[in-house]
């Protein structure tokens, strides 16, 4: 029984992270890319709107320029706005989506622990009694 609620939960987990809209990815990650060293460039003129819509949304990509590589986050949901950062920025935004990764994991086996200690509650409330009388 255990077993399959925590099977449950996890399917449960996963389902729903495949449920996150665009707009709530920006907001999930845009403060991370902030956190790392990202600068935000606003898409606030017609060159910089037109250049926008020519990356890849809400993932991190790169280029190259004097042998450097430059990351990029293109945002036409919510800042409409592109995040330039360099190689340093980048590594300290994947340390912070590990460190985030992390922290909802043990958050989840934590609520797991929970749910499962209600649930030996329970059923020890619903066990009748000894056997003998």
């Amino acid at each position: 029984m255990r077993d399959w609620l925590i099977l449950s939960f996890l399917s449960c987990l996963m389902l729903t992270g495949c449920a996150e809209t665009p707009r709530q990815r920006a907001y999930r990650l845009e403060p991370m890319l902030s956190a790392a060293g990202f600068h935000m460039v606003p898409a606030d003129t017609a060159e910089r709107q037109q250049e926008l819509k020519a990356h890849t949304p809400l993932k991190v990509r790169y280029y190259f320029a004097n042998g450097k590589p430059h990351y990029w986050f293109a945002d036409p949901y919510v800042c409409n706005c592109v995040y330039i950062g360099d190689e340093a920025a980048y590594q300290k935004y994947q340390q912070l989506k590990l460190e985030q990764r992390m922290v909802q994991q043990a958050e989840a086996a934590a609520e797991m622990n929970e749910n499962a200690a209600q649930l030996e509650q329970f059923n020890w409330m619903m066990w009748p009694g000894p056997f003998f009388y």
